[in-house]
C-alpha cells in the first residue's frame, strides 16, 4: 500500500483547510500593532440654494454657484495598545492557530491507527480464509471416505447425510470470508482516499511479530503528546487571552489619527502646490459608557469560559490516562490468550490427525472425525481473531499515546 495515499484522505485535507485559515487570522491579528492607512481619491459637484450663506459667498467670490471640489487624501490611524488589546488578541489567534495544528496531528493519528486497523484485520481474514479452504479440503476427504464406507455397506446413510452437512458449513464460510475482504478492501481504499480496489498484502498474519517491550508505567509526560490533551491546554491558554482582551475593552482607547493631501475647488488648480495642501491631526480618548454592563457581562464570560476549560483540561487527561491503562492491560492480556489458544489448536490439529487415521483404519466414527475437525477449524479461527486483536491493541496503545511510545 502507498503510504502517500492517507494524504487523500478528505478529513485530513479538510483539517489542512482550517489550519490555513487560522494561519490566515494569526497574520491579521500580528498586524493589530500596525497603524491603519487609508487612501481616498473624491469629487463631488454641489449646487447651493441662492438664498444660503454658501450659495451668496459662492456667488460673490466664485461669480457661480455651481461648485465642484476634488479631494486625494492619506490617512493614517494608529490605536496605541496600552491595556494589552492587541497582545491577547495574538495570544487567542496563536492558540488557535496551534489547535488546528493539533487537530491536523489527531487526524493524522487517527488515520493511521484505522489504516493499520483495517490491513490487520485483512490479514487476519486472509488466514482464517486459508484456514476454511484447508478445513473444506478435509471435509472432502472425510466425505469421500464416508461415501465408500457407505458403499461397501460399513456404515449408514446418515453418517453421509451428516459429513455433507458439516461439509456444506464449511463451504460456507469461504464465500463469507470473501465477501469480508472485499468489503474491507472497499473501506481501506475509501479511508486513503482512492476508488475501492483491491489492497496489495506484504505479509501474513501469523508472520507477524509483536513489538517485544512496550513500556509499563510510561511517563505521564507521554500525555502530553496527545493532540486532545495538548490542544484542551491550547484552548485554556485561548480562554485565559479572552480574559484579558474583555478586560481591556473595559478602559479607555487612545487613538492617535492623521489626514493629508490635496484639496481643490478647481480640478486645474488641484497640483497647484503648495496652496493645494491640507493636513489634520488628532488624537482622541473614548471611555465606553454606556456599554458597560454588556463589556462587563463579555468579562464575567470569558471568566467562566476559562474555568470551562480548565475542566475540559482535567478531563482530558483523565480520559488519556484511561485509554493507556485499557490498552497496556489488552496488549498484556490478549498475549496470554494467545498462548493458550496457540496451545489449544496445536493439540486440536493433533486430535484431528489421529482421529483421521483411526477413521481410516476403522477404529473411530465419523461423528468423532466430524467433532475433532469442526473443533479444529474453531480454534484456528479463533486463534486468527486473537491475533488479530493483539495487533489491534497495540494500535490502540500507538493511538492513546497520541503516535507512540518511543
Amino acid at each position: 500500500m502507498n503510504r502517500h495515499c492517507a494524504g487523500k484522505n478528505n478529513d485530513l485535507l479538510i483539517t489542512i483547510k482550517d489550519i490555513e485559515i487560522a494561519n490566515e487570522r494569526f497574520k491579521k491579528a500580528k498586524s493589530g500593532l500596525l497603524p491603519e492607512v487609508g487612501l481616498s481619491i473624491a469629487s463631488s459637484n454641489s449646487i447651493p440654494s441662492d438664498n444660503s450663506l454658501n450659495g451668496l459667498t459662492a456667488s460673490q467670490f466664485l461669480g457661480t454657484n455651481n461648485l465642484d471640489n476634488y479631494t486625494a487624501a492619506l490617512s493614517v490611524s494608529w490605536e496605541a495598545d496600552i491595556w494589552g488589546k492587541v497582545k491577547n488578541q495574538k495570544r487567542e489567534a496563536l492558540a488557535q492557530y496551534l489547535q488546528t495544528q493539533e487537530a491536523r496531528k489527531g487526524v493524522q493519528t487517527m488515520l493511521v491507527a484505522g489504516i493499520a486497523t483495517g490491513y490487520y484485520n485483512l490479514l487476519m481474514l486472509d488466514f482464517q480464509l486459508d484456514i476454511a479452504r484447508k478445513n473444506l479440503a478435509l471435509y472432502d476427504s472425510t466425505l469421500n471416505i464416508v461415501r465408500l464406507q457407505y458403499a461397501s455397506a460399513m456404515t449408514s446413510s446418515l453418517a453421509v447425510q451428516q459429513t455433507e452437512a458439516q461439509q456444506l458449513v464449511a463451504a460456507q464460510l469461504v464465500p463469507k470470508l470473501e465477501q469480508a475482504i472485499t468489503e474491507q478492501e472497499n473501506a481501506l481504499s475509501v479511508l486513503i482516499g482512492i476508488a475501492p480496489q483491491a489492497i496489495p498484502r506484504t505479509g501474513k498474519l501469523d508472520l507477524l511479530q509483536m513489538p517485544e517491550q512496550i513500556g509499563v508505567g510510561l511517563p505521564a509526560d507521554m500525555l502530553s503528546r496527545r493532540p486532545d490533551v495538548k490542544s484542551a491546554e491550547l484552548e485554556l491558554n485561548a480562554a485565559s487571552a479572552r480574559i484579558g482582551l474583555a478586560k481591556a475593552y473595559m478602559y479607555p482607547s487612545l487613538t492617535i489619527s492623521a489626514q493629508g493631501g490635496l484639496n481643490s475647488l478647481k480640478a486645474s488648480n488641484w497640483f497647484n502646490l503648495p496652496s493645494s495642501l491640507f493636513g489634520v491631526v488628532a488624537g482622541g480618548i473614548a471611555q465606553p459608557l454606556l456599554q458597560k454592563r454588556a463589556l462587563r457581562t463579555q468579562y464575567n464570560v470569558a471568566k467562566l469560559q476559562r474555568e470551562q476549560a480548565v475542566y475540559q483540561f482535567r478531563e482530558s487527561v483523565l480520559t488519556a490516562y484511561q485509554e493507556v491503562a485499557d490498552a497496556l492491560v489488552s496488549v498484556d492480556k490478549l498475549g496470554k490468550q494467545q498462548v493458550i489458544a496457540q496451545a489449544r489448536v496445536d493439540k486440536l490439529q493433533v486430535a484431528t490427525s489421529n482421529a483421521g487415521m483411526l477413521f481410516k483404519n476403522g477404529m473411530a466414527n465419523y461423528l468423532e472425525v466430524l467433532t475433532a475437525q469442526g473443533n479444529a477449524l474453531s480454534g484456528e479461527l479463533e486463534l486468527a481473531a486473537i491475533r488479530r486483536a493483539q495487533l489491534t491493541a497495540v494500535i490502540d496503545l500507538y493511538r492513546s499515546l497520541g503516535g507512540g511510545w518511543n
